[in-house]
């Protein structure tokens, strides 16, 4: 009896051993791991803003390029692995990378509280000032102060930190009521057809990130930008991966250390705006 119970003991030892192991087996991979594995890193990004992300000429080809690209291109050598680009609207970005058809967010994206509840950020690799775009007819009216847009319709991009700057700098909003629609402010996907409603007198400015705005400027000798900028209390740009994905985080603050260090982020938009400027 006793030798049975002893081999009833040792079984279930063993199972309790191979069904521990199978569990081991079956543990998740994490992102980083599906990255090298697949050879590839997915990164998401929205192309229609110079210097950062834009469509240009490269040996007669369309690509898309920009100083985010260029940091992107800088992580998946760092991996080992090759990067392949989805091109997609600003606001659809953080579904995706929740979705898991993206891996990484680069796009000039600002790290908010709000965005910080569903996403990890890298650290800050740029930070930035946002201009006002308007027109170069409208220099005498809108220019000098920011006032005087107060009762104009204008613009910004749609799930941009731009649309709260406008309302709270332009439109004189409360910091309480900054969630709220506001009806002169017209909020869209892509930042190229707002640059177009203002040259077509549709709206009257368009805030943007300062780089960005001076990128459509250099494009549209009839537009320019007004004297006074903003500074967003939530820094600059950084990079989003999906929350909990702590060895690829680690692996892309790795990445931006030594491009910053090297002066390489600098390298990158002088050159970028080069390219914008030659397009």
């Amino acid at each position: 009896m006793k030798n049975m119970i002893k081999a009833i003991a040792a079984l279930t030892a063993v199972a309790a051993a191979l069904s521990f192991a199978s569990c081991a087996k079956k543990a998740p991979e994490t992102k980083l791991q599906q990255i090298k594995k697949a050879g590839k890193i997915i990164l998401g990004t929205s192309a229609d803003y110079p210097p950062y992300e834009f469509h240009g000429q490269v040996d007669g080809q369309d690509a898309i390029i920009g100083f985010d690209i260029e940091i992107a291109k800088e992580v998946a050598k760092d991996l080992g692995v090759e990067l392949e680009i989805k091109d997609m609207d600003f606001d659809g970005l953080l579904a995706a990378l929740k979705a898991g058809t993206i891996d990484i967010i680069i796009s000039g994206m600002t790290p908010t509280e709000e965005r910080k509840q569903s996403v990890d950020f890298s650290e800050i690799y740029y930070y930035v000032e946002h201009g006002v775009i308007i027109r170069k007819a409208d220099e005498a009216k809108y220019a000098a102060d920011v006032a005087s847009l107060k009762d104009a319709p204008i613009g910004a991009q749609l799930s941009t930190i731009q649309v709260k700057l406008a309302k709270k700098y332009i439109k004189g909003v409360a910091d309480d009521q900054l969630d709220a629609p506001n009806d002169q402010i017209k909020e869209v996907a892509k930042l190229s057809d707002l640059v177009m409603e203002v040259k077509n007198s549709k709206i009257e400015a368009v805030v943007a990130e300062l780089p960005v705005a001076k990128a459509y400027i250099a494009a549209n000798p009839d537009l320019m930008l007004a004297s006074y900028t903003f500074k967003d209390d939530d820094g600059g740009n950084a990079i989003a991966v999906n929350k909990g994905e702590a060895d690829l985080l680690a692996e892309v603050n790795k990445t931006l250390a030594h491009l910053m260090s090297d002066g390489k982020v600098d390298q990158f938009i002088a050159e970028a705006n080069a390219k914008v400027n030659e397009e």
